[in-house]
């Protein structure tokens, strides 16, 4: 999620999972054949559908009992390097996917800053992914997301943050051969995203090397992914945070999203009440196709204030949703291979919404049953768990 909204995932890091119910970690599930460790984590049809929860009010069991299937992807956040009581805590949510079968994506957050980020701490997270790799949990790992825009410690850095990034990867792609790594920036609409507390400073390095078109400023004429890519060596999946905020950019409006918005924000075509933003470049084509890397929107939802008039919750998201579902993706956008619903009801505090949103499709009833009697066949969840003895 864009801005200092994403300040959620604080609640995550260093905090005990609450709102849980004793989840078991990988080696206490039952013995059984040994674990398969997968090493390819890219569906070969169809797009997996995940959630990112808010694990301190639901269960990923209660989410897929709400549901009526398991999600294929569970989204976990936590700081890195890991907090004291870190590994506890994505060992808890580890267990509870290890029970529901598919996929952790496991968000890094480098709130201490990029130099925070060591090759000793990476091999260590490394072996712990490792682990849970061995007990038949795969992971993605989103390292340091959205770092193209100014409100986080890692944000508009670009030599620090591909460095860093690169650091993460190096270990663990020697170390935890069932993880992958994930590059996964802010929608490039509205960049370089003014106010922002860690905005890159006109005369600094960081602001010459984002200044893509060499005018001498960072513009919104400027490239807003190319600057951070790590390179296709450290990257196995590129994604990108993709919401519909309202009318504009964080305008808190509750407004049905136009149609065709979603594709043709991925692929910088889009020309709307938000403004041109065709000068973003195409992500879907510069970054998968032509990279050959699956493409995955780790988080998108759209804005209802439940405090406020307009549109209907349910139109608004439905129109969102059935977006996502479009049944050209399978057929015209076949790299696209993951998409994950944000389960949360939050304050969001930037420009005009401040506002506790619902963004939310499982909690009412009403909403739940039109986004299941909506969801497409090649919009996948996750296989039957099955129980496995941890291989090593």
């Amino acid at each position: 999620m864009q801005g200092v909204a994403l300040a959620h995932t604080l609640l995550l890091a260093g905090t005990v999972l609450t709102g849980c119910s004793s989840p078991q970690s990988p080696e206490a599930v039952p013995t059984g054949p040994p674990c398969v460790v997968a090493t390819d984590l890219v569906p070969a049809t169809g797009v997996l559908s995940g959630v990112n929860l808010d694990w301190q009010n639901g269960t990923v069991a209660e989410y897929a009992s709400r549901l009526g299937r398991r999600p294929a992807v569970v989204v976990y956040s936590t700081a890195f390097p890991l907090p004291e009581d870190g590994k506890q805590n994505v060992d808890a949510a580890v267990g509870q996917i290890k029970a529901n079968g598919g996929i952790l994506l496991l968000t890094l957050e480098p709130h201490d800053g990029l130099d925070a980020v060591t090759p000793g701490k990476a091999e260590e997270l490394a072996r712990q992914l490792a682990g849970y790799n061995n007990a038949g949990v795969p992971v993605v790992v989103r390292f340091g997301q959205e770092m193209n825009g100014g409100w986080f410690p890692w944000g508009q850095q670009p030599a620090a943050y591909i460095a860093a990034f690169r650091t993460v990867a190096d270990a663990v792609h020697r170390i935890a051969p069932g993880s992958d790594m994930m590059w996964a920036p802010n929608y490039g609409g509205g960049y370089p995203f003014d106010g922002g507390q860690y905005r890159a400073k006109a005369g600094t390095m960081d602001a010459g090397s984002l200044d893509t078109d060499g005018d001498g400023a960072v513009t919104v004429a400027d490239d807003p992914y190319r600057p951070y890519y790590p390179g296709d060596d450290a990257v196995d999946w590129v994604g990108m945070s993709l919401y519909h905020w309202g009318t504009t950019y964080l305008s808190g409006t509750n407004v049905v999203p136009e149609e065709g918005k979603f594709l043709q924000q991925l692929t910088g075509t889009y020309n709307g009440v938000g403004g041109d933003e065709r000068n973003v470049p195409d992500f879907y084509a510069d970054y998968g196709t032509a990279r050959n890397k699956p493409v995955a929107i780790p988080e998108t939802a759209a804005l209802s204030i439940p405090s406020r008039g307009g549109d209907d919750e349910l139109a608004i998201k439905q129109a969102w949703w059935r977006q996502l579902f479009d049944p050209a993706i399978p057929r015209d956008y076949p790299a696209l291979k993951m998409v994950n619903w944000f389960e949360w009801e939050k304050l969001e505090v930037d420009l005009d919404v401040k506002a506790e949103v619902n963004w939310t499709v499982a909690k009412e009833d009403t909403v739940r049953d039109a986004y299941i009697a909506d969801l497409p066949e090649w919009f996948t969840s996750a296989a039957e768990p099955q129980a496995c003895t941890p291989v090593g």
